[in-house]
């Protein structure tokens, strides 16, 4: 009798402490991109520390390799810490994750023998709890392998990100199948806005949130990292309203 009666008790005890904690964690664990259009639809404000993301690069190949690569670079810019950086190709110009915002002196690189090794040290680094976030440039992404790549990312308090790259267009294969990532953006390179004298202007990027757990996908079109790791929108889409700041050749098209 004094058992079943204490049940429910227990259970808005637990229900209120997960509550609590949950609501503390978020508080701890958001890196904000700084740029309310994004910032809004991702749950908590920002991207969720001690959690794996995934960015890949749109269909232009390696041009858009670099931009989802930079992409990545301005996230790592704005966390705190050092940043180990994996591979198994040592072809990372690190003067242009410099102008991303993210110091040469802050990463550390890892050149993987193969896949295998390469995700084995991903997962130690994001475990090891003494970096600010670590990248690896994977090429497969299953969900058993992403679950404990999360696991490690969440015991830690450390960012994963994934930056899925691949050197034969087969092996982008299994890109757009589940995995247990927070999120999975994708960049693609668009035209920058033509300058009055010649030059060369801000790059910008076509972003897209493909997947958000507890969040909905969302595009946005955006100026290219600065030096300190932030986007910005372009001068023509600043002003509007957030529904209308999507690519404006998506909607003619």
């Amino acid at each position: 009798m004094t058992s079943g009666g204490t049940r429910p008790h227990l259970s808005q005890l637990r229900a209120r402490i997960a509550e609590i904690e949950g609501g503390e964690r978020r508080c701890r664990t958001v890196l904000p991109f700084g740029l309310g259009a994004i910032d809004e639809r991702l749950p908590g404000g920002g991207l969720s520390l001690g959690s794996l993301h995934e960015v890949a690069g749109g269909a232009q190949g390696v041009t858009d390799g670099a931009a989802a690569a930079l992409f990545a670079a301005g996230i790592m810019a704005r966390a705190e810490g050092k940043i180990l950086w994996c591979m198994t190709k040592a072809d990372l110009f690190a003067p242009a994750i410099a102008q991303a915002g993210l110091d040469p002196d802050r990463v550390i690189y890892l050149e993987a023998q193969d896949e295998m090794s390469l995700l084995a040290c991903f997962e130690e680094g994001l475990r090891h709890g003494g970096l600010g976030g670590v990248v690896a440039e994977v090429s497969r992404l299953s969900m058993p392998v992403s679950r404990r790549l999360l696991l490690a990312a969440e015991t830690s308090g450390s960012i994963g990100i994934a930056l899925r790259r691949w050197r034969r267009r087969e092996d982008a294969s299994d890109f757009g199948q589940p995995t247990a990532a927070a999120t999975r953006w994708r960049v693609t390179t668009v035209p920058s806005e033509p300058l009055p004298v010649p030059g060369v202007a801000r790059p910008r990027w076509f972003v897209e949130l493909i997947r958000c757990r507890a969040g909905e996908s969302a595009d946005f079109l955006v100026e290219s990292c600065d030096a300190t790791g932030r986007l910005a929108l372009p001068a023509d889409l600043a002003d509007r309203p957030a529904a209308s700041q999507a690519w404006p050749a998506r909607a003619a098209s």
